[in-house]
């Protein structure tokens, strides 16, 4: 396998920075348009395109609307990682970026179901299935571009800040949200909750001008220069690469399932459920989005010390034990333990697992099938575990009587076969004195 690593000419010495800088900006506003739709989804949308529904059953069929993005992100990942790996990297990101803010726009001026009934239902799940698209398309070109770019020894760190800016998203969105949750509530639900979702073509115009200003990744220059171009590279990698997208969709699918549990899924919970003031949980989620920012690179940073797999590996493990304890502190109501519960769940649990994710998936695929490798097998996980975890979880709730016990083993569960998967990862290559034990891991990596 072509090792990441490239030599990069004396005038692109600092492209790397470029690269992972414009990666984290333009990846911000493309989880801020994802993540508005699912905090609306958790407090709004069951209101007002399925009134006629009881409380906990409207915000089911919520959720559902929901999870339709995830399903789209497959999709989004074949096609843009087909793309990707024949046209490039960063044209797929423009074009992603403009299937992710338009349908955010739109929404925006969706009549509800007051208006038009279950026409207004079906076009916001259309247009969820275009943003779950662009989504399934823009994570492995940001990643690749910030890794890619990135100078040996570093990758983990630069790979990281497109990671960050889940934190930055869930920022935005909460702080939006949470600003138009203080419009009384007649205000709120007849125009208020509209404005996040405009405000999307501010950041759009935004985003578009930093991208555009980023060259092209060097790993594909590369690809192009030796022709190495695969005719249909997903389906070489469902051929020749099939351990490796098992392997990742098994090992990603509990962090992502756990990141939408704490992160929207407790919006739920804790306000219908718990009775918790909305601003309350709000407020939370925009403290851990906060930290999510500040520890995801310097998780990353630690991944290139102590290897990428072994930090992910952790995570996980951290993940298994902190399950109980993160329902046993909401279900306290306590402001305080309500606070911390989804600030560490969010804020540090989750980036254990999610900074070293970039370097550590791209280096299991060659880079004339990356982009379509790492976006296939990470948005399969999406659906397993994020697109419908909320969907689960608020079934599993409803099992077990308002106990969230259930739910509880179902994300020990999901750790526990992560663990397992993530074993068959290919290993990382950490910096050693021991020149023999260098030669043991390099051979591993270039193998493809």
């Amino acid at each position: 396998m072509q090792d990441i690593q490239q030599n990069h000419p004396q005038d692109k010495k600092s492209s790397h920075r470029l690269a992972g800088i414009s990666s984290m900006v333009g990846t911000t506003i493309e989880w801020y348009d994802f993540f508005i739709y699912g905090a609306a989804a958790a407090l709004i949308f069951n209101k007002l395109f399925f009134p006629n529904l009881d409380p906990l059953t409207g915000v089911l069929a919520a959720f559902a609307t929901y999870a339709v993005g995830f399903i789209g992100r497959p999709l989004g990942g074949i096609v843009f990682g087909h793309f990707g790996d024949k046209i490039g990297r960063k044209s797929m990101l423009l074009v992603t970026l403009m299937l992710m803010g338009i349908p955010t726009v739109m929404i925006g001026l969706l009549p509800t179901f007051e208006s038009i009934g279950y026409w207004a239902t079906v076009c916001l799940i259309i247009l969820r299935f275009v943003q779950g698209m662009a989504m399934g398309g823009e994570w492995g070109g940001a990643v690749l571009m910030a890794v890619e770019h990135a100078p040996q020894g570093s990758k983990g760190f630069w790979g990281s800040l497109p990671q960050a800016s889940t934190g930055g998203g869930l920022l935005l969105a909460s702080v939006a949200l949470g600003l138009v949750s203080m419009l009384p509530e007649e205000a709120l639900f007849s125009w208020g909750w509209r404005l996040p979702f405009l405000a999307s073509i501010v950041l759009l115009a935004v985003g578009w001008y930093i991208r555009v200003k980023v060259p092209e990744s060097p790993d594909f220059e590369k690809v192009k220069e030796k022709a190495e171009h695969v005719k249909v590279p997903a389906l070489q990698v469902f051929k020749k690469h099939p351990k490796e997208l098992v392997t990742i969709v098994l090992s990603r699918a509990a962090e992502n399932a756990w990141f939408y549990l704490a992160s929207t899924f407790a919006l739920a919970y804790t306000t219908t459920q718990l009775e918790i003031p909305r601003q309350d949980i709000l407020f939370a989620t925009i403290c851990g989005a906060a930290v999510i920012m500040v520890v995801t690179p310097i998780f990353g940073h630690f991944s290139d010390k102590v290897g990428q797999r072994n930090m992910f590996r952790f995570g996980l493990c951290v993940l298994a034990l902190y399950s109980y304890p993160f329902f046993a502190m909401l279900n306290t109501k306590d402001p305080t333990l309500v606070w911390a519960a989804i600030v560490i769940g969010i804020g540090l649990v989750f980036p254990l697992m999610y900074a070293p994710q970039s370097q550590l998936f791209a280096r299991q695929f060659p880079a004339e099938i990356r982009y379509s490798g790492i976006s296939i097998s990470v948005q399969f996980a999406g659906v397993l575990g994020g697109g419908l975890a909320p969907l689960i979880a608020t079934k599993l709730l409803s099992i077990g009587g308002g106990s969230p016990h259930l739910i509880i083993y179902y994300i020990i569960g999901f750790a526990i076969v992560a663990i397992i998967a993530s074993s068959f990862l290919r290993p990382d290559m950490i910096k050693s004195k021991n020149a023999d034990a260098q030669k043991l891991v390099k051979p591993v990596l270039n193998d493809s």
